[in-house]
């Protein structure tokens, strides 16, 4: 799958490059009401939930598709990192085995194959949860420059797919950061992992938007579910 290639082949550059995943993951914290003792993360990578984690639990199961992550998340006894991709049944068929008391998934869900079955999984734990999912509107002004469409789900899909599963509290938050060239813009696409890996450009479109860009800004638009 090439978007675990990405991930894995960037792995121990990922923590220079993913901003904003860490603000997202520290809001999903901050929203927090409680403080679950069991924990499942879906798309855990190299622990962004569990290092903000500031209350005590007694096991916290992360789950990600990438083992370059995985070797790069915090171990302890209480602590359990699987090799899983949450686009396959058997793997929620043998974690709906174990209770879990809240469900987290941080910038991750958005490359779901088939995220109406993902959710459907997600819903059968009975637990708690904490989504947070780019939409389509992330990387919007180089989009629309290039002329492409997105490969994400925009935000009103997002919240029709949750509400057939999930009463839950909704919010959409846009983000943006600044950067000193084109340049580095697209080095922090390709490092980030919030494109997946998907180069929906060609060299030459590459080229060409790099001069017509119009902004140093990236946009980010990531929409919040919890209950």
């Amino acid at each position: 799958m090439k978007i675990e290639k990405e991930f894995s082949r960037f792995a121990n550059e990922y923590g220079q490059y993913n901003l904003i995943q860490e603000k997202v993951a520290q809001k999903l914290l901050d929203d927090m009401r409680t403080k679950p003792k069991k924990i499942l993360d879906l798309g855990c990578g190299n622990g962004s939930i569990l290092k903000k984690i500031d209350w005590e639990y007694d096991k916290f199961t992360g789950i990600d598709f990438s083992q370059k992550m995985l070797d790069l998340h915090p171990k302890e006894e209480k602590i359990e990192c699987r090799l899983g991709d949450f686009n396959e049944d058997k793997l929620f068929e043998e974690l709906v085995k174990e209770k879990y008391e809240h469900v987290f998934s941080a910038s991750s869900l958005q490359w779901a194959t088939d995220l109406d079955t993902t959710l459907y999984h997600i819903s059968q734990f009975n637990a708690p949860i904490s989504l947070a999912i780019f939409t389509s509107n992330t990387f919007e002004t180089l989009l629309n420059t290039a002329g492409i469409a997105s490969p994400l789900r925009s935000s009103d899909e997002l919240v029709y797919l949750l509400n057939q599963y999930f009463h839950c509290e909704i919010e959409i938050v846009r983000y943006e950061l600044s950067f000193e060239s084109i340049e580095e813009i697209f080095t922090y696409i390709k490092k980030s992992g919030v494109s997946g890996g998907r180069n929906a450009l060609s060299y030459k479109q590459m080229k060409a938007l790099m001069k017509n860009y119009p902004s140093k800004i990236l946009e980010f638009e990531v929409l919040f579910a919890k209950n």
